[in-house]
């Protein structure tokens, strides 16, 4: 391991050692039995550590272990749940430079992204505490005199969480800091690609739930590939699963917990694009097209994948795009001169030149080229150019989504023609419009606007912020994670009706006298 930027510093104050690599239920480490997997930096190809997979047995432990928690932890009033979210939200505070350095070399993202993705976790424990004082229901009038009508909101138990590799720690968080102050208990298998941030979280939330004698099993976290999340979307005793990934993952994830009759909530594939009107302010459509495309080397869900230009500033536009991408600096991600890190490992570096060589054979043009970077600095054979291609959005290549910084441009004409570009595509994660025209705005936003769970207005599609609901349409998925009343998916609905009256009327007026 090239240890320029204190990387075994940073991993030994998170308390990663060789003892705790595998399942936990809170700080104890589980020992499987299994064999070990390794995590590799894709910004120097060094490993990272080993980590040992979850076994069949041990599974059972962990839920069994979960499910004896959740009988303690949903009889904890929610304020007082809150209070030990707090000082998560403390505890990864003061974690926040070591735990985002580790995020960047593991994952790959600038070290700059990776002190984000933890705001966004403090910034989720934040929302959480304020949250368990408001999960309100709701009361009603009844027909019925002498009845009082009103609903309330009970945890639902164990909530499985499938993350992705490109927010390893984040995404989790969304879920486990709702669904914790909610009275629920997380089973957690973070991506195999980036185990090591996912084991650190726990030994924090660890800690804290131990100081305030809580019992193990309310965090959990599972190592493995694909078998572990088959296990967690087929076990019934998990009547929720959160699914972050691919489409393609999600249709399996979804039909699994489907089967049974489970909750899903699953965030999936986007391929987002950036209208670029007539009237925009260029240099803020450049600057939000830049970062959307190739911030976290465009492996974000929410990376802009197409540019959507009017026609009369589509050749300034092509050009300006062209210079500020001849002036990007790629390299170590912890090296914050750099702009661009690398892609996650050799399978997403050969995603990458896939898609190129298909949208050349589809007839695209190339405005600036792609390739495999080489030489010193770039040993771990993940580094690319970000690349930018003229294409069509019938293209099969367009309609699908590359995790990779490859931006594909097209023209348009009106509005109307280029919103049906913007939702001509199977996903529907996030858009935005750039534009200084009023009417076009509110015509984006409007209910024959874009069809995205997310869409903006002279901002770009990558980013956001935990107070909304984050998630999108149709291939995507449909759930909802973070903000707004994205929390009553993690709990079960009941509606009451307390007579308080001495007769016994039925509902609609029916009669039934004996």
């Amino acid at each position: 391991m090239n240890d320029t930027f204190g990387i075994r510093e940073s991993l030994s104050r998170l308390g990663i050692q060789s003892q705790n690599l595998g399942s936990s239920t809170g700080l104890n480490w589980l020992d499987s039995g299994e064999s070990f997997f390794s995590s590799s930096s894709p910004a120097d190809g060094s490993l990272i550590a080993r980590v040992q997979m979850t076994s069949p047995d041990t599974y059972e432990s962990v839920i069994a272990t979960a499910q004896l928690a959740f009988e303690k932890w949903r009889l904890v009033p929610a304020p007082q749940r809150g209070e030990i979210v707090r000082e998560i939200g403390n505890a990864l505070r003061e974690v926040k430079p070591d735990l985002g350095k580790l995020v960047s070399y593991e994952m790959g993202k600038s070290y700059q992204e990776g002190l984000g993705e933890v705001q966004e976790m403090i910034d989720i424990c934040d929302f959480a505490v304020g949250l368990s004082r408001q999960l309100y229901g709701l009361t009603m009038h009844s027909e019925r005199p002498g009845h009082r009508m009103y609903e309330q909101w009970h945890p639902l138990g164990l909530v499985g969480i499938i993350s992705a590799f490109n927010f390893p720690v984040a995404v989790w968080s969304w879920n486990a800091a709702l669904a914790w102050v909610c009275g629920d208990v997380c089973i957690w298998k973070p991506s195999e690609k980036a185990p090591i941030s996912g084991i650190a979280c726990q030994l924090i939330v660890g800690k804290i739930f131990a100081k305030h004698g809580m019992p193990e099993g309310i965090s959990c976290l599972l190592m493995g590939d694909y078998r572990i999340g088959e296990l967690i979307s087929q076990d019934s005793r998990v009547p929720l699963v959160s699914a972050t990934g691919s489409t393609r993952m999600g249709k399996l994830v979804g039909q699994a917990v489907g089967a049974r009759l489970g909750r899903s909530l699953l965030e999936l594939g986007g391929n987002n694009a950036i209208i670029i009107s007539e009237q925009a302010d260029l240099d803020m459509a450049i600057r939000g097209a830049l970062f959307g495309a190739v911030g976290t080397a465009g492996q974000r869900c929410t990376s802009t994948r197409r540019l959507i230009i009017h026609q009369n500033v589509y050749e300034e536009v092509k050009s300006r795009l062209k210079s500020a991408y001849s002036k990007l600096v790629i390299g170590n991600p912890l090296d914050e001169k750099n702009h661009v890190g690398p892609l996650i490992d050799q399978d997403a570096v050969n995603g990458y030149l896939a898609a190129i060589e298909k949208v050349k054979a589809a007839g695209g043009k190339a405005v600036v080229e792609g390739g495999v970077l080489e030489g010193a600095g770039f040993e771990s054979g993940c580094y690319v150019k970000p690349t930018i291609y003229e294409a069509e959005n019938h293209f099969d290549i367009v309609q699908h989504e590359t995790f990779a910084p490859i931006l594909y441009l097209m023209q348009y004409e009106t509005l109307v023609e280029a919103i049906a570009l913007q939702n001509g595509v199977p996903q529907g994660l996030s858009s935005a419009i750039m534009t200084t025209n009023m009417r076009e705005a509110e015509a984006f936003l409007a209910v024959s606007g874009s069809d995205c769970g997310i869409a903006n207005v002279n901002i770009g599609t990558s980013g956001a912020e935990i107070g909304g609901a984050f998630g999108g349409e149709k291939e995507t998925g449909g759930g909802r994670e973070s903000g707004s009343d994205a929390w009553k998916a993690y709990m079960r609905r009941q509606t009451n009706t307390i007579n308080y009256s001495s007769t016994l009327p039925l509902a609609q007026g029916i009669k039934f006298d004996i």
